[in-house]
């Protein structure tokens, strides 16, 4: 039985309890820092984060996740956001944290955000891909959403994977697969380099910026007393049809026409790419990449 095998089946034969968490920021997160510039407003139901001059603000959730199915919706800064970062990631702690990023860089008025996402796996990273997405993401909320299980972390827009890391550890390659991980969200100030290098700075005349928040779910192995806890497959007591929080997630991966969205996706709104990357790696590409 291979590694992979055992490590899964250990997650399922851990207190199978169904764990759901849609909506609810009072419930789910903490407010971190800002000195009021995050707000939970409409009863737990949506959350803002702001920046200006003086600082930026944040949010982690309460609990840590070691696998899981995340999703949110989020609209961004709009009009000239160049300089801003709205950040929406995974990450454990320490000098050999894991970490799944969605980073979303801002630009000037009509020109398109970046989503910058990468991989760091026992504390290395490094692994970029960069897009332009095909709408405007500050005029409506969108779901960003991680799924993250022991062979795959695929990032989605909408449902369509934009990216799909695969677990190479048969290569050497580490994947994020035992440290638990918190999910975090934060806007802040990074007109050093986020903006074309740092060419383009921060325009304060535009401050507050604001980013909104909603509709998050986590279908999520919770950590808990050192040991990861599962969702139920189980039926509930109220209807025939099994529980919306399952753990089919946790074997899935992308099927022939999720393959092919993912192909659009990468052909028509990639802008970079690490993998192919070779003035950047002289030595030769990351193992993962081939």
């Amino acid at each position: 039985m291979s590694t992979n095998t055992i490590h899964l089946a250990s997650l399922l034969l851990c207190s199978l309890l169904s764990f759901a968490s849609a909506g609810n920021f009072n419930q789910d997160f903490d407010i971190t820092w800002g000195d009021g510039r995050a707000k939970i407003l409409n009863n737990g139901q949506l959350l803002t984060l702001s920046l200006d001059k003086v600082s930026g603000s944040g949010f982690q959730s309460k609990n840590q996740y070691l696998f899981g199915k995340i999703d949110m919706q989020l609209k961004l800064v709009p009009g000239n956001s160049a300089g801003t970062v709205t950040a929406y990631y995974l990450s454990s702690q320490g000098p050999t944290h894991d970490e799944i990023d969605f980073e979303f860089l801002g630009n000037l008025s009509g020109d398109p955000y970046t989503l910058h996402t990468n991989v760091f796996s026992q504390g290395k990273g490094n692994r970029e891909q960069q897009f332009h997405l095909w709408f405007d993401p500050t005029k409506n909320f969108h779901t960003y959403s991680i799924l993250w299980n022991p062979q795959h972390i695929i990032f989605s827009v909408d449902g369509i994977p934009i990216r799909d890391f695969k677990n190479k550890e048969s290569v050497g390659v580490a994947f994020p697969k035992n440290q638990p991980m918190r999910l975090y969200s934060s806007l802040w100030d990074a007109e050093d380099w986020a903006t074309r290098g740092g060419l383009i700075k921060t325009d304060w005349t535009k401050a507050p910026f604001r980013a909104w928040y909603r509709n998050f779910n986590a279908n999520a192995c919770v950590w808990s007393s050192g040991r990861s806890r599962c969702p139920s497959t189980a039926k509930t007591s109220s209807s025939s049809s099994p529980s919306l929080y399952n753990n089919a997630w946790l074997y899935q991966e992308l099927d022939s026409n999720s393959q092919r969205r993912l192909r659009w996706v990468q052909r028509n709104y990639m802008v970079y790419n690490y993998c192919s990357d070779f003035k950047r790696f002289p030595q030769g590409l990351p193992r993962e990449c081939h």
